[in-house]
C-alpha cells in the first residue's frame, strides 16, 4: 500500500528526483555531494522576507540556475559542474527548499520571480541567462516577464504555462500533497536531499503543506508568456508529465512553429523547442543531453547551416 501511495506522490511533485544511488558505483551518494567542487561563494540574501541561500560556481557569463519543486541547487548533479566549466552559475535554493527557510509567505511563482530579479541585482549582476526546471522554470518565466531587461536568454525545462497542461492523473496526485505524507516520504530522494542540507528538518511537513497549496491553485501564465521578449528555449522529455498539445501550444505562444522556416532559414523563430528522446520529468535535469541542448542556445550559438551555405561551403 505504501508503494502505491508513494508512486503517485513522487509523480505529483512536478519535479525530477535525483537518483539516490550512483549507477556506476552502485552505492548511495548524497545529492549534495554530486558536484565535484565546492562553490567559490555561498551565503544567504534576504529578499522580500525570504532569506534565500545561494551558491556561485565557475567563471564566465552569468547563468541563474533554478531547481524544481522539492529539489535543491545540487539536484542538477553533474550538470551543475558541467555548466560551471564555461559559465558562472548562480544556484538558488527556492523558498522553503534546502537551506532557504519557508518564511511566513505562501509559495507563489510570481512572487519568487520578483525575488530572483532583486537577488541577482543585489549580487551585482546587471543581466543573466536563466535556466529553470519545472517549478524553477515557472519562477524563471515570471522573473523574465516582470524584469525582461535582466534576462538575456531563458531556458525552460519541463515547464508548463498552465495547470491544464498536466495529465489528469498528475493533477489528481497533486491534490493529495500535504504534511500527512511527510513520514512516508522519508525514503524518497526529495526528503533525503532536503534533510542533507536543511537547517531545520522538522520544517519538511510545512513545506509539503505549502507545496500542496501551490499545486491545488489554478494558474495560467499566458499573460506572462506574452511578455517574454528575450529568446526562449523550451525543453521536454518525450515522456514528460505534460500533454504534447500543451507543449506545442506553449511554443506557438512564443511565436514558434507557426510557419515554414524557409530554405535559407529566413523565417526562423528566435525561440527554440527541444523534445529529448528517452527522458522523463524525473531524469531530464541530470541527463548530459540537457546541457548539450541548452548551452549552445544560451551562448547564442547555432551549428546549423542553410542548404545554400552547405553547397557553397563544398566548393
Amino acid at each position: 500500500m505504501l508503494k502505491m501511495i508513494l508512486i503517485p506522490l513522487v509523480t505529483a511533485m512536478s519535479i525530477a528526483c535525483v537518483p539516490a544511488t550512483s549507477a556506476a558505483e552502485g552505492t548511495a551518494k548524497p545529492l549534495a555531494e554530486q558536484t565535484t567542487h565546492a562553490p567559490k561563494k555561498s551565503g544567504h540574501l534576504a529578499v522580500n522576507g525570504i532569506n534565500y541561500y545561494y551558491q556561485i560556481h565557475g567563471e564566465g557569463e552569468p547563468l541563474l540556475l533554478l531547481h524544481g519543486g522539492l529539489g535543491i541547487i545540487e539536484m542538477f548533479g553533474p550538470n551543475l559542474t558541467k555548466l560551471a566549466e564555461s559559465r558562472q552559475v548562480i544556484g538558488v535554493d527556492l523558498q522553503g527548499h534546502g537551506r532557504t527557510p519557508l518564511g511566513d509567505r505562501p509559495i507563489d511563482l510570481a512572487a519568487m520571480g520578483a525575488d530572483m530579479a532583486v537577488l541577482v541585482r543585489e549580487l551585482g549582476y546587471s543581466q543573466v541567462d536563466v535556466l529553470g526546471c519545472s517549478m524553477g522554470g515557472g519562477v524563471a518565466s515570471q522573473m523574465a516577464a516582470q524584469a525582461p531587461e535582466i534576462v538575456r536568454r531563458l531556458a525552460l525545462v519541463s515547464t508548463p504555462f498552465a495547470k491544464d497542461g498536466f495529465y489528469p492523473e498528475i493533477l489528481q496526485a497533486q491534490a493529495q500533497v500535504g504534511s500527512g505524507m511527510a513520514e512516508m516520504m522519508k525514503e524518497t530522494p526529495m526528503y533525503k536531499s532536503y534533510a542533507a542540507v536543511a537547517p531545520d528538518v522538522s520544517e519538511f511537513p510545512k513545506l509539503l503543506d505549502a507545496m500542496g497549496e501551490l499545486m491545488r491553485r489554478d494558474f495560467d501564465a499566458s499573460a506572462a508568456v506574452a511578455k517574454l521578449t528575450m529568446p526562449v528555449m523550451l525543453v521536454y522529455g518525450d515522456n514528460d508529465m505534460f500533454r504534447l498539445e500543451h507543449i506545442v501550444d506553449f511554443y506557438h505562444k512564443l511565436g514558434g512553429g507557426l510557419r515554414d522556416a524557409g530554405w535559407m532559414r529566413e523565417n526562423m523563430s528566435k525561440n527554440r523547442l527541444a523534445i529529448l528522446p528517452d527522458l522523463t520529468h524525473y531524469d531530464i535535469f541530470v541527463s548530459p543531453r540537457l546541457v548539450e541542448t541548452v548551452l549552445p542556445f544560451l551562448n547564442g550559438e547555432s551549428g546549423a547551416k542553410s542548404w545554400a551555405e552547405e553547397v557553397e561551403g563544398g566548393k
